[in-house]
């Protein structure tokens, strides 16, 4: 079933926070199998599997591993990244029996889920250009027809960090890989985005926020350590 952008926006209006506005999300769609890519220390899936019992299926998709090929702050340390996962462990071990922890970059371990088995994924890891591109074109055979792609980061600049960092293009290369697939996008509150996989309804790019009139790139000076939203 297709769901209106603009109906969509407007149900999750007001929310509190990306985690709030989520919540919602998978309760009024009764999600049942779905995917979090980039889950760092787990608040996010804990909080999701708190709220939403109907949620059978978490696939869990991380490296947990400082990559050298990754230029953003959240690439620390090798040996700290023993103690976040084992912070996860932690925080969702309450789930055991739903979740399905894939230790590995997207492309390495994402044949372990199903073709067109998942309600939803909610992507959140490497925000590179390259990231987001091998996330959504990997992610997106897994979606079932009808289900949806949401994510975070979708800023309006691409520099969220320092201009030492890689900057941040889930905005706009997720819209252009709406346009590409022919299908609908939403910008939603607290930088996030949500596509659907509804092949019959043809591309559009719906902003109840009024925040992504321009997406051009050359209107940021890369010297301007620019905030995200």
């Amino acid at each position: 079933m297709n769901v209106d952008g603009i109906k969509v926006a407007a149900l999750l209006c007001g929310s509190s926070s990306r985690g709030e506005l989520w919540k919602r999300f998978l309760c009024a769609q009764r999600t049942r199998v779905m995917a979090e890519v980039g889950v760092w220390k787990g608040d996010f899936a804990a909080d999701v599997l708190n709220a939403a019992s109907h949620v059978e299926i978490y696939y869990m998709i991380d490296p947990w591993a400082n990559l050298p090929d990754w230029n953003k702050p959240f690439n620390v340390r090798p040996e700290a990244f023993d103690g976040i996962y084992r912070e996860m462990d932690a925080k969702t071990a309450f789930a055991a029996d739903k979740r399905r922890i894939l230790r590995g970059r997207t492309k390495e371990v994402v044949g372990e889920i199903p073709d067109e088995s998942l309600d939803f994924a909610y992507i959140d890891g490497d925000h590179t250009l390259r990231g987001i591109t091998i996330d959504l074109i990997k992610m997106w055979p897994k979606i079932r027809p009808g289900g949806f792609i949401g994510g975070d980061d979708f800023t309006t600049t691409p520099w969220q960090h320092d201009v030492k960092f890689e900057p941040t293009m889930v905005c706009p290369f997720s819209v252009f890989f709406a346009e590409a697939m022919n299908i609908p996008i939403t910008a939603l509150e607290h930088g996030q985005f949500l596509i659907q996989k509804d092949e019959g309804a043809g591309f559009s790019f719906s902003d109840p926020t009024g925040l992504y009139g321009d997406l051009a790139l050359n209107k940021f000076p890369p010297s301007v350590g620019m905030k995200s939203l």
